[in-house]
């Protein structure tokens, strides 16, 4: 397991990020020997394969019941994401509620009116695991879906359930697209979820163009992942999304940097942060430090007051025309602009990233590619391996077993 490599030495000790890292193609390379840009970049891959792969999967015994009276979507870390991305495709119109579950089993009221989605990387994690045997038990409709050959793939056999196999290739947190697209077509058998080839397609599309944009050798200024990784260094980042669909990549996002970066972030959606964590503009972090800091103060005998909120905001103004809801985005934009002013009033920096595409799915792609290679050249400009995470390793080996992380 590679260790961190010699980065600048920041103030009192502090491993500070170092830009010139991320204008050295090779170096970054060198220092990302698990493949993390290279996983990343596969994306559109992901998504295409995993398209390919759940179309060979007879999924018919799923709607032969009819319509469930509601789907779980078992799975931890990235894999329970994807019940997110399920809800946020189907639409506020759909008729069936769809609950992610991410601790062992299932809800107590799962029965054989239901739909159970088990979803793991590995195929062992013991939450998937155990919402599949769950499920079985109780007569619930199950499709799993994981690495080939696992036990997971063994549980959906012993049940007669259909299984989606997706070969792993790298960390779960890295194959969000591979995981998320069974979940979706699990979602359009059932006839809770719309999803088009074509949007399938542009979504790839859309993921292949953000990392060329995103690569490894194109430079900070033109590269706005690394723009927007360079820009949270040293701050703490404040995540928000103006819409559940927005919601759903600020947390991606808030768990990439956690996991890649090893970065303390707080994210969530904006209209609930307007009840209360919108507060944290005016606390020691954000506008108090601004208005307390003594201008003629030295930066290096202050580096730890200068520590600031750094503000994220995702924006989805887009609207599904069949949703009918041109209210409920007016009413998240004018939140979005909002939270922006309040920003700038405070001196609190603030990064926004609006959705773009047609699909559901695909405006979601466009707020999650920039991000994830941003978590990455975060942890490369202060000398981490993004891939290697001791403390992870740690934990599964002092929980023995834990669930797959993100």
């Amino acid at each position: 397991m590679a260790g961190p490599v010699s980065g600048s030495a920041g103030v009192n000790g502090h491993r500070v990020a170092d830009e010139s890292l991320l204008n050295d193609e090779k170096s970054m390379l060198d220092n990302d020997p698990g493949g993390m840009l290279r996983a990343t970049a596969s994306a559109g891959a992901q998504v295409r394969e995993a398209a390919a792969l759940a179309a060979e999967v007879d999924l018919s015994m799923l709607a032969d019941e009819g319509r469930p009276r509601a789907v779980v979507v078992a799975g931890i870390g990235t894999a329970g994401l994807t019940g997110s991305i399920l809800s946020t495709v189907a639409g506020p119109r759909c008729p069936v509620p769809i609950i992610g579950h991410r601790s062992a089993g299932v809800p107590g009221w799962v029965g054989a009116a239901d739909v159970v989605i088990a979803v793991s990387a590995s195929g062992r994690s013991p939450e998937a695991l155990a919402a599949a045997e769950a499920a079985a038990r109780r007569g619930a409709r199950l499709v799993a879906i994981g690495n080939p050959g696992s036990d997971l793939e063994a549980v959906a056999e012993r049940a007669r359930a259909p299984f989606i196999g997706v070969p792993r290739r790298a960390p779960a947190r890295a194959t969000l697209w591979g995981l998320t697209i069974p979940v979706l077509f699990a979602g359009r058998a059932l006839g809770i979820a719309k999803l088009a080839e074509a949007d399938i397609a542009e979504t790839a599309t859309r993921l292949d163009a953000d990392a060329e944009r995103c690569r490894p050798g194109a430079d900070s200024f033109v590269n706005p992942a690394k723009e927007l990784a360079l820009g949270l260094a040293g701050s703490v980042p404040i995540v928000w999304g103006s819409s559940p669909l927005a919601t759903v990549a600020a947390r991606r996002f808030a768990d990439t940097l956690a996991a890649n970066a090893r970065y303390p972030v707080m994210a969530g959606a904006l209209g609930e942060a307007g009840r209360g964590r919108v507060g944290l503009l005016d606390g020691v972090f954000g506008g108090l430090a601004e208005t307390s800091r003594d201008i003629f103060a030295d930066p290096a005998d202050d580096a730890d007051e200068l520590t600031r909120l750094r503000l994220v905001v995702f924006r989805d103004g887009g609207l599904n025309p069949e949703d009918d809801a041109d209210e409920p985005v007016a009413v998240e934009e004018r939140r979005a602009d909002a939270i922006q002013t309040l920003a700038d009033r405070r001196g609190v920096r603030c990064d926004v990233l609006t959705a773009e595409g047609g699909s559901s799915l695909e405006r979601l792609a466009s707020l999650v590619a920039v991000p994830d290679f941003a978590s990455l050249y975060l942890a490369l400009a202060h000398g981490l391996d993004p891939m290697a995470v001791p403390a992870i390793s740690e934990m599964k080996e002092l929980s023995n077993p834990l669930p797959e992380g993100i």
